[in-house]
C-alpha cells in the first residue's frame, strides 16, 4: 500500500511530499512504514515539484502537468534487426529514399498482422514506426501506385546479386486469385487452389540455404509453368547476373528448357517427368541390376536404389548426369498416382477438351472408337497400363549439370520444401488468397511490398529454426509474444522509456541473438 505524506519543514518554511510504503516486518509481524522524499510543494501553483534525485520515469509519474503517450514497439525490434542485418533496410534506402519507410513500416505490418493494408493506418497509430502521419489510407495508396518497374527491378537485381553467393536457387510458381477484369494479368489458367476464378501467377526465386525469397516476376495467369522459364533466363541474362544453379520440380522440364539452360551456361537440377520415352530407355537399361548392393543408398533413413550416368545432351554434347532412383514403397503410391491421373486424362478426352501436352498418354494408355450411336468411345489400354506400372512406379529421375552425386542431387532437390512454406505463408499469413487491386499498377506495388514482408517472415523463420524457437513458436506467435514491449513517451524534458521485459521475451531476444534495445535505439 502506497500514499503520499506532506510534511512543513518550520526552518525553510517548504512543504516535502514524502511518498510511504508500508512493508511487512516478519520478526515483528507487524508492518512499518518507509518513506522516500519525492518533491516538495510550489507555494505558488499548490503542485508538486519532483525531487531531483528521482530517475526521469520516478519524475514523471509523479509530475501532474507530465502526460505520456504509449506505442508498441516489441516487434519493431526483432523486425528492426532482420531489415538491417539482411542489408534489406539500405537497400530499400538506396532504391526508395523518399518512401523506403513507410514500405519497411507496411511490411511490417503484414508481417505482424496481416490483412488488408487499408488497416495499416489504424496499426501505425500504435506500433513503431512512428508513422501513422504519413500512412493515411490515402497515402498508402500513392505510396504503392509510386512503385515504379525501375526502382523494383533495380532493388530486385542487387538482391539477387546479394544473396547468391554459394547457394541454389529453388524456382517455383504459384497462382493468386482475383475478380479483378481490369488486370490484363488476370487470366483464367490451371488454378493450384482448384478455385474456378482467373488468376495471375505469380513466379519466384528462392534460395536454399538461405530460404530467403530472392526474385519474383507475374505472369499471365494463362501461362503454363513451362513457359516462364524461358522469360527469367532472358531477364537474368539482360542483368548480367553471374552463372546460377536452378533446382526445380518436373513441372518445368521440356527440351526447349533444357536447352536454353545449357546455353545460357546455368546450372540445373530439375526432375523428369517418366513419361518421356529417352528416359524410360534409360530405365530399361538398368531395370534389372538396380536393385542390387550396388545401388543400395540410405538418405534420410529411407532405402532407395541408385544409377547415375553421365548423359551428353544435345547436339554439342554438354556434360549433363542422368540420376536414376527406385523406392520400393513408393512403387504402389506411384501406382495409384498415375491412375489418378488417367482418370483426369478420360475426362478431358471425353469432354472433346484433350490438352496438347497429354497427346502422348492419350495414344499410350486408352483407345479411343467413334460409333454412329454412341460417338467418341474412349476405354483404357489395361495392358499398357499394367505394364507402366509393373516397368516405371516407384523410380524417379532427375538430370543435373551441377552436381555429379546422386544423393547429392537428391538432397538438394528435397531441401527445396522451403518454397512450399513461403507460398503458404504469401497466401495466408499475409494476405494474398486474394488479389483485391484491380489496376495491374497497383497490384505491381502491393506484389512488392507483400514480397519484402516475405523476406521479414523467411528471416525470421530461419532464425527460430536454427535457434530451435519453432518448436515453441509459430513466426506469428512470436511476434505477437513481443507485443507487450512497449515505448512510454512522456511531455517535457522527461523523455521516453521501455516497459520492463518479459521473461519470455528476453528468451526470444537472447535466442535470435538480438540486443535488448536502449533508449538511444529507439
Amino acid at each position: 500500500m502506497t500514499y503520499q505524506v506532506r510534511q512543513l519543514n518550520k526552518k525553510t518554511g517548504v512543504t516535502y511530499v514524502y511518498e510511504a510504503v508500508a512493508v511487512w516486518n516478519k520478526e515483528l509481524k507487524q508492518s512499518r512504514n518507509k518513506q522516500v522524499c519525492i518533491g516538495k510543494i510550489d507555494p505558488a501553483t499548490g503542485k508538486i515539484i519532483p525531487s531531483k534525485r528521482l530517475s526521469s520515469q520516478q519524475a514523471a509519474l509523479r509530475d501532474p502537468s507530465v502526460t505520456a503517450t504509449a506505442q508498441i514497439v516489441g516487434p519493431a525490434v526483432v523486425l528492426n534487426e532482420l531489415s538491417k542485418s539482411t542489408g534489406l533496410a539500405s537497400l530499400l534506402k538506396t532504391c526508395f529514399p523518399k518512401t523506403y519507410r513507410e514500405i519497411l513500416a507496411m511490411a511490417s505490418y503484414l508481417a505482424t498482422q496481416g490483412g488488408a493494408l487499408t488497416h495499416c493506418s489504424s496499426w501505425a497509430k500504435s506500433h513503431e514506426p512512428s508513422l501513422a502521419t504519413s500512412l493515411s489510407s490515402q497515402r498508402i495508396s500513392e505510396i504503392i501506385s509510386s512503385i515504379g518497374i525501375d526502382e523494383k527491378q533495380t532493388f530486385l537485381a542487387q538482391w539477387i546479386k546479394k544473396a547468391l553467393e554459394d547457394d541454389y536457387l529453388c524456382y517455383d510458381i504459384t497462382s493468386v486469385s482475383s475478380y479483378s477484369e481490369l488486370n490484363e494479368f488476370i487470366k483464367y489458367g490451371y488454378n493450384r487452389d482448384d478455385e474456378k476464378l482467373p488468376q495471375l501467377n505469380l513466379a519466384m526465386l528462392f534460395g536454399q540455404k538461405t530460404a530467403l525469397p530472392l526474385y519474383y516476376h507475374r505472369v499471365p495467369g494463362s501461362i503454363n509453368d513451362v513457359s516462364t522459364l524461358h522469360n527469367l533466363v532472358q531477364t537474368f541474362k539482360a542483368l548480367e547476373l553471374k552463372r546460377m544453379h536452378f533446382v526445380m520440380d518436373k513441372g518445368f522440364y521440356s527440351k526447349k528448357n533444357i536447352d536454353e539452360l545449357v546455353q545460357h551456361r546455368d546450372r540445373f537440377t530439375i526432375g523428369i517427368p517418366l513419361n518421356n520415352t529417352w528416359l524410360q530407355n534409360a530405365i530399361d537399361d538398368i531395370h534389372e541390376t538396380i536393385h542390387g548392393p550396388a545401388g543400395y543408398r540410405k538418405l534420410d533413413d529411407e532405402i532407395r536404389y541408385v544409377h547415375s550416368r553421365l548423359y551428353p545432351w544435345g547436339e554439342e554434347n554438354r556434360r549433363c548426369y542422368l540420376h536414376l532412383y527406385y523406392n520400393a514403397s513408393s512403387h504402389a503410391k506411384d501406382g495409384d498416382s498415375f491412375n489418378e491421373e488417367l482418370l483426369q486424362y478420360k475426362q478431358e478426352l471425353e469432354s472433346g477438351k484433350p490438352v496438347a501436352e497429354h497427346k502422348k498418354a492419350y495414344t499410350d494408355f486408352f483407345i479411343q472408337k467413334r460409333t454412329p450411336k454412341r460417338g467418341l468411345v474412349v476405354t483404357y489400354n489395361n495392358e499398357a497400363i499394367s505394364q507402366h506400372i509393373s516397368r516405371y512406379a516407384g523410380y524417379q529421375a532427375l538430370l543435373s549439370n551441377g552436381i555429379k552425386d546422386p544423393l547429392e542431387a537428391m538432397k538438394v532437390y528435397r531441401d527445396k520444401d522451403a518454397v512450399e512454406k513461403c507460398f503458404d505463408d504469401l497466401k495466408n499469413s499475409l494476405d494474398m488468397k486474394r488479389l483485391r487491386m484491380h489496376k495491374s499498377s497497383t497490384a505491381d506495388g502491393r506484389l512488392f511490398i507483400q514480397f519484402i514482408a516475405l523476406i521479414l517472415i523467411s528471416e525470421l523463420r530461419q532464425r527460430m529454426r536454427t535457434s530451435g524457437l519453432i518448436e515453441k513458436y509459430t513466426v506469428r506467435e512470436l511476434l505477437r509474444e513481443m507485443e507487450t514491449l512497449t515505448k512510454v513517451t512522456y511531455t517535457g524534458k522527461y523523455g521516453h522509456i521501455l516497459t520492463e521485459l518479459t521473461k519470455a521475451q528476453r528468451d526470444i531476444l537472447k535466442e535470435l541473438n538480438i540486443e535488448v534495445p536502449d533508449m538511444a535505439s529507439l
